[in-house]
């Protein structure tokens, strides 16, 4: 028997077996339309065609896998975790101690500002100082003066009200020059500076640096922003009909949408109760979790939530191919005549598609014997571990046995025939 009649004999054997179920029914043009529709939707392979490509076979399985939805969003660093370094009072940068990306440390130098008033402000605390240290010891004489009744009563109110007026003095200078970065403890005559110490307020990475030495600035103007991505979180926008779907908790998968590279996680810690100007979404707030590597805040990013786990109907992903937007799956057609064959085989086992000996399973496919293959329409759902869910859109046989290996392929053949056909 030559290889074109075999085929022939097996697309007729399928064509009576689709039939066998209506056979007491008359035959209209619906039917017959239907059964050349099924014609049309399968297609033969040679033994050789299917050894070369590794075709193989399965069943549908039943796999737990986790339902996803997804979701667009940025990266953010929240306003606690980021700060713009100013100077309390005007004056003329002098040095910048930092650049752009580099890693800084909380109460480190970052720039130097000159300011006159800065000068006058330690001389003035100095100056109080010693008046303060003066005028104490002017109150301790005139107590001990009172308490010999040496004294008038009004002279020693009058040096405890010097001695307070000095003091609270001195502790306003002290406390806007710590401000300003001066070491007041150890702040002598001989060590008074022209510049102060502009420092980080946190650990982080410099952001941008908007000054230039010799820029006049003034309190309002920001020197240096630092952003702290180890608090880096992602907002992500949730549509109204999925807003039931999210909890906090769940577990998030995300990469950056212009740079497909690693895949990252970050979970729910919170979901906001408004929606966003201008649209039916939701913020969801998630926390990053693990590395952060080249993660930058403003980043776009697409992701996927993890909402939970079932027990479908699922086959390889590989398995489903899809032509002019319809998903489709391959099954072997000629079940019965196939295992016919492989009985002939006196040792009990068949032969699979890369030629070796195996015992008669799932997977294995008759090397000596053409196949015919079924196009089956399907309609995909969750995908998770390389397995997707499959939802067949006509009756699928029990005993099935699916293309996991090489779909592809007969798609191609399929379209390919067909169009030779049309022309």
């Amino acid at each position: 028997m030559n290889s074109n009649y075999r085929q022939v004999l097996i697309l007729a054997a399928f064509s009576l077996i689709v039939g066998c179920s209506k056979n007491s029914a008359p035959k209209d043009s619906k039917e017959t339309e239907h059964h050349e529709a099924e014609a049309q939707s399968s297609t033969t392979l040679s033994a050789e065609q299917t050894k070369s490509i590794g075709l193989t076979l399965g069943r549908l399985e039943k796999k737990q896998l986790t339902a996803v939805l997804r979701a667009n969003g940025i990266l953010k660093v929240p306003n606690q975790n980021r700060a713009s370094i100013s100077s309390p009072i005007g004056g003329i940068i002098k040095t910048i101690a930092v650049q752009a990306g580099q890693t800084v440390k909380a109460g480190q130098v970052i720039a130097t500002l000159y300011n006159a008033e800065y000068v006058s402000m330690q001389e003035a605390f100095l100056t109080v100082r010693a008046q303060c240290e003066l005028a104490l010891s002017e109150l301790t004489r005139q107590k001990n003066l009172s308490q010999a009744s040496a004294t008038a009563t009004k002279n020693l109110q009058q040096a405890e009200m010097e001695w307070k007026t000095l003091s609270i003095r001195q502790a306003s200078l002290k406390q806007q020059l710590d401000q300003l970065g001066a070491n007041t403890s150890s702040l002598k005559a001989e060590s008074i500076r022209d510049v102060m110490e502009l420092r980080a307020a946190l650990s982080g990475a410099v952001s941008s640096v908007l000054v230039n030495i010799g820029t006049h600035v003034s309190p309002s103007n920001p020197i240096v922003e630092i952003v702290d991505n180890s608090q880096l979180h992602l907002d992500l926008y949730v549509y109204e009909k999925d807003i039931a779907k999210i909890s906090t908790g769940q577990l998030i998968h995300f990469t950056p949408t212009n740079n497909q590279g690693p895949e990252y996680d970050a979970r729910i810690y919170s979901i906001s109760n408004t929606f966003e100007p201008q649209s039916k979404a939701i913020t969801v707030h998630a926390r990053v979790e693990g590395k952060k590597d080249n993660l930058i805040e403003g980043t776009n990013v697409s992701a996927v939530i993890s909402l939970q786990s079932a027990l479908l109907d699922a086959v390889p992903s590989a398995s489903i191919v899809n032509s002019q937007g319809q998903d489709f799956i391959f099954i072997l057609a000629d079940t019965h005549e196939n295992d016919m064959q492989a009985e002939h085989d006196t040792n009990g086992k068949t032969v699979t598609a890369s030629g070796h000996s195996a015992t008669h399973n799932d997977s294995a496919v008759h090397a000596n014997a053409n196949q015919a293959f079924l196009r089956i329409p399907v309609r995909k759902g969750t995908t998770d571990v390389g397995y997707t869910e499959i939802t067949p859109l006509v009756s699928l046989p029990s005993d099935a046995r699916i293309v996991t290996n090489g779909a592809f392929f007969l798609l191609a053949k399929l379209t390919n025939s067909g169009e030779s056909h049309e022309h």
